[in-house]
């Protein structure tokens, strides 16, 4: 039975009767065809990804697994559509922490509509797409304290200047209350999932490599998804303790064009932008840390 995503964070959310992902209990996600060719052009993206034999095997795991399409029942009652069936990335987490960042300094591209154009350049100029590279679109957190869920409200999400952009990226590896914003986030998580040889930092390094080379494709408007669980760290590799599984993935693709022979200076200058916020961070909980070291030692 299809039911409606529980940890999808920005998008097409489908509620209230409106057309939007779904995933079943295998580990799916159906995503709907959008429109005006959008749809036409993502599907026709991931059978030219999945096959191309030019894209590294060591890249594609980075990107969700592709299924083909599927006729199924809409979320908005309009009987059945064609949908991307791809892996749920979230599938097998029990309480995942999600962040959805969109990537580049602007989300048009060449030969657009006029109408596209200036919504995209108005969203882009009025949130961090464009002084930073890059801009948080959506969060979620599991709250181990209160057990449930705490998301980011959408309005203040995409009102952030720098400040705020960095203070979610702190928030979202941090283990006080995410509800409280008189607290200052303490960044406990940050070591392992941000850092380790296999921490979000280290996978958005190596998809770095690849971008400051690859021209096959100019990912326009696409998303990194951020995912872990926190409650392994708070267990403290115990016995029982799942590990949190802290991972990087692409997603929408609706608008990736041709590179040919092109490197993709949009996406990668949003990348190297935001991979410089997770090593800030990463350099703040380092120091905090070693100042603590200091004190101990002095009997402070």
């Amino acid at each position: 039975m299809l039911k409606v995503p529980e940890h999808q964070v920005a998008g097409h959310i489908a509620s209230d009767g409106k057309l939007g992902p779904l995933v079943d209990d295998q580990g799916r996600f159906f995503k709907p065809l959008q429109g005006d060719s959008r749809g036409e052009h993502e599907a026709k993206f991931y059978e030219s990804f999945t096959s191309n034999k030019k894209v590294p095997d060591h890249i594609h795991r980075y990107f969700p697994v592709y299924h083909g399409t599927q006729l199924v029942e809409a979320s908005d009652g309009s009987g059945k559509l064609p949908h991307l069936v791809l892996d749920d990335v979230v599938s097998g987490y029990a309480n995942p922490s999600v962040m959805d960042v969109k990537i580049g300094s602007r989300t048009w591209y060449p030969d657009v509509s006029e109408e596209y154009f200036k919504k995209c350049i108005k969203k882009d100029r009025q949130t961090t797409t464009v002084s930073l590279g890059f801009r948080v679109s959506g969060f979620k957190i599991f709250d181990h304290q209160e057990s449930s869920f705490w998301r980011a409200e959408k309005k203040l999400v995409l009102g952030y200047n720098a400040d705020g952009a960095r203070l979610a990226l702190r928030k979202f590896v941090s283990s006080n209350s995410p509800a409280d914003s008189n607290l200052t986030p303490n960044c406990a998580f940050a070591s392992e999932v941000y850092g380790g040889c296999n921490g979000i930092l280290a996978q958005l390094l190596e998809l770095k490599d690849w971008f400051e080379t690859q021209t096959l494709y100019h990912f326009n408007s696409c998303s990194i998804l951020m995912i872990y669980e926190n409650e392994s760290i708070l267990m403290k590799g115990g016995d029982d303790a799942p590990a949190p599984r802290a991972q990087v993935k692409l997603v929408d693709f609706a608008h990736v064009l041709d590179g040919n022979g092109v490197i993709d200076h949009n996406f990668l200058g949003g990348l190297c932008s935001f991979i410089k916020f997770i090593k800030d961070i990463l350099q703040s909980v380092e120091k905090h840390d070693e100042t603590d070291t200091s004190l101990l030692e002095n009997g402070r």
